[in-house]
């Protein structure tokens, strides 16, 4: 008989041995494996060994039943049940990279954790990644999660503040423009041009309104207009100063016979300067917008968890060519009324014009370096603080005292007191 024949017949032999257990053969003639799982332990008196059954191996059974241990009842060094830990160092976690100890075996190593800005999502890493530029690493360095936006919104703390501001002051401006309006017959209104007053006052809501553009997410359209508007608004409501300044001057200076002001005394000279002031500043503005337009930046190297959505002004040139014309518009206005403040009370309104560009021009050049040697948001929050501030001080100083006499003090508001033909110990 061949050996496959023997094999054939040698398959099908069941039988139980001495023991009681059942002797087989598989379809390869293999016999099944039965272990006992044994367990070398020190004996309670400290001398003497033992072994102790702690489970089993059977492969004739099924693969989930086929083994089985119990943990509880393996002794490792002298009564520790606890898996003993390596002698050298324990497995890294996510978030950590191995680095090898100098002089000492590979398996000895130092778990170190990632940079941030890098993750490992591993066990046992041997390095970190880097994240994507526009994503960021989590509080345990093991995943790579989208940068926040950051940016001046009205929800933050900061923004909601200045929003409340810009519309407070909004507000004041609209309440002097219907005190003026309701008044204008009046003599302190119709005195120096009351129609420019109205537009002085049209142009400072406006120039109060400009922080809006400002505040929220920027966009390309809000980046290529928030600055030119600003400046032109701006412009025209410094270039109504001038020409009030200037009304002041001519109105004086044009009652002597042989004034050569008289020709322009009429109504037409402050309305030019207004124009010609303006017009300067758009041209100025039209050549940003050609050559140098404004755009729209995400910022991730300033702060490298977050990503600072911003307008790059992309020349600095422009914007302090913008800037320093609205400084030379308040500047002359400030020279302008600074020579005739001594003119009688009936035009002390240069007064409070010299006053109120000293403000201009003092916030303006506080607000350069604050600009520069801050980034995102609170660069934004500057110019809206700048531009608040500035239009405050014009406010306040030339038709605060005006808007308190019409209210408050209505008998001052009269032609004898406002050309100085009465007897009164107070002045206006």
């Amino acid at each position: 008989m061949c050996p496959r024949q023997l094999l054939h017949y040698v398959k099908n032999v069941i039988f139980k041995d001495s023991s009681g257990e059942t002797v087989y053969f598989d379809r390869n003639g293999d016999s099944p494996a039965i272990y006992d799982i044994l367990n070398f332990q020190v004996a309670s008196d400290g001398r003497m060994t033992k072994y102790v059954h702690v489970g089993y191996y059977d492969s004739s059974l099924p693969a989930r039943y086929n083994l089985y241990i119990n943990d509880s009842l393996i002794s490792w060094n002298v009564y520790n049940t606890m898996i003993p830990h390596s002698v050298c160092s324990e497995s890294c976690t996510p978030g950590f990279r191995k680095a090898v100890r100098r002089g000492e075996p590979f398996c000895c190593f130092d778990c170190i954790q990632c940079s941030k800005g890098e993750i490992s999502n591993e066990t046992d890493a041997n390095n970190c990644f880097r994240c994507p530029e526009d994503q960021w690493s989590n509080e345990k360095q093991t995943t790579c999660i989208q940068k926040s936006v950051d940016f001046l919104s009205y929800e933050g703390a900061l923004g909601s503040s200045l929003t409340g501001s810009t519309i407070f002051s909004s507000m004041i401006i609209v309440f002097a423009l219907c005190t003026f309006v309701k008044y204008r017959y009046t003599p302190i209104v119709k005195a120096n041009n009351r129609e420019l007053s109205f537009l002085i006052l049209v142009s400072l809501f406006f120039c109060f309104l400009c922080p809006l553009m400002f505040i929220g997410q920027p966009h390309t359209l809000t980046c290529l207009l928030r600055q030119t508007v600003f400046g032109i608004v701006f412009s025209f409501s410094v270039s109504g100063i001038l020409a009030k300044t200037v009304t002041v001057v001519i109105a004086f200076k044009a009652t002597k016979p042989d004034s050569k002001l008289r020709k322009y005394a009429g109504p037409k000279t402050p309305y030019f300067i207004v124009f010609f002031g303006t017009l300067v500043q758009v041209i100025i503005c039209i050549i940003w917008l050609a050559i140098f337009p404004p755009f729209l930046y995400q910022n991730m190297k300033t702060e490298e968890d977050k990503v600072i959505v911003e307008c790059n002004e992309c020349s600095v040139v422009m914007f302090f060519c913008m800037l320093g014309y609205l400084g030379i518009l308040a500047t002359i206005s400030f020279v302008v009324a600074f020579l005739v403040r001594t003119l009688p009370d009936s035009f002390n309104e240069a007064k409070f014009i010299s006053f109120s560009m000293i403000v201009f021009v003092s916030v303006w050049l506080s607000f350069i370096p604050a600009y520069l040697s801050t980034t995102g948001k609170y660069m934004v929050a500057v110019e809206i603080f700048a531009i608040i501030a500035s239009g405050a001080g014009v406010i306040i100083c030339i038709f605060g005292p005006k808007c308190y006499i019409i209210i408050f003090k209505p008998h001052h508001n009269t032609r004898q007191h406002l050309i100085g033909n009465i007897n009164s110990s107070k002045k206006l």
